[in-house]
């Protein structure tokens, strides 16, 4: 059985996520479930790429050893070409590349949206979908920016159906010992370190990464490599925490050091404030 040109594409990105976790000491579990997965896409005669046509992502899910979040991951290198994660993993992520993710936004799009609003992550790309910032980028009319704005609502975990349950989150208490970890292991540099490409022009190899585990949840955390952090001089402060359940669902939440009200002092995870004030007293 040959397997079609698109699946092993696939299955050799999959296979260089599991590499580079390996060599990230990563859960094993993550490690293998890459392999996996590789592994039914390099037997699989069926294109992918017609079964999401036909069946959506749902009918990925099917496949063994594929489940939402591989799914989901084959999808975006469908649309892309490639997979966000993985750049991520070998300090490649650019803005550009992360906003591709979103449906409807193309190469030229992608880089004109950095450029003119300023905005490195989805979270703020949001914010400018709605707020009228993204509507005056050139090229975009209302039809994209309702596009765009549906779309991030469902990369975001927002605006699903009844049927569809969103996907949970660990609680704050459990993102905050993973921040803890990751930076008391980073200032003793226990932790391997990757070059980012943004901001690091003699390609030095400095930013730490973290793979640990708290239950059912895996975990990546790395420094903040954005724009605003480096504007900001928060660069070893903002700490952000990527999460996986056990279908490889992703989500992300960033963690600071409050520097305004009760909470001055304190770490923080953006947008559960509330929910650490309750943990501090």
């Amino acid at each position: 059985m040959n397997s079609a040109p698109f699946n092993l594409e696939v299955a050799g990105i999959f296979r260089n996520c599991a590499e580079v976790l390996r060599q990230q000491a990563a859960n094993p579990f993550r490690v293998n479930a890459y392999i996996h997965a590789a592994q039914t896409l390099e037997s699989l005669e069926q294109d992918t790429r017609d079964i999401l046509r036909n069946e959506g992502i749902a009918g990925l899910v099917e496949l063994p050893a594929i489940g939402q979040g591989l799914a989901a991951s084959i999808d975006e290198i469908a649309r892309t070409g490639r997979l966000l994660q993985l750049d991520r993993l070998r300090g490649e992520t650019a803005p550009a590349n992360l906003f591709r993710t979103v449906p409807g936004i193309g190469p030229k799009l992608a880089h004109a949206i950095h450029d003119e609003l300023h905005v490195d992550t989805l979270e703020e790309l949001e914010v400018a979908a709605h707020d009228g910032r993204l509507a005056a980028v050139a090229g975009i009319g209302d039809r994209r920016v309702a596009a765009v704005q549906a779309g991030l609502a469902a990369l975001l975990g927002r605006g699903r159906s009844r049927r569809q349950a969103p996907q949970a989150s660990p609680p704050a208490a459990v993102l905050l010992d993973v921040d803890r970890e990751y930076r008391q292991r980073a200032a003793a540099g226990k932790l391997p370190k990757i070059a980012p490409k943004r901001f690091n022009p003699e390609g030095l190899a400095w930013l730490p990464i973290l793979h640990t585990n708290r239950g059912t949840w895996h975990f990546t955390a790395l420094f903040s490599n954005t724009a605003r952090a480096h504007e900001l001089g928060r660069t070893d402060d903002w700490v952000v925490v990527y999460f996986y359940d056990d279908h490889h669902q992703e989500g992300q939440n960033t963690i600071v050091t409050e520097t305004n009200g009760p909470m001055t002092g304190e770490r923080v995870v953006r947008g559960r404030e509330a929910e650490c004030r309750a943990l501090a007293n």
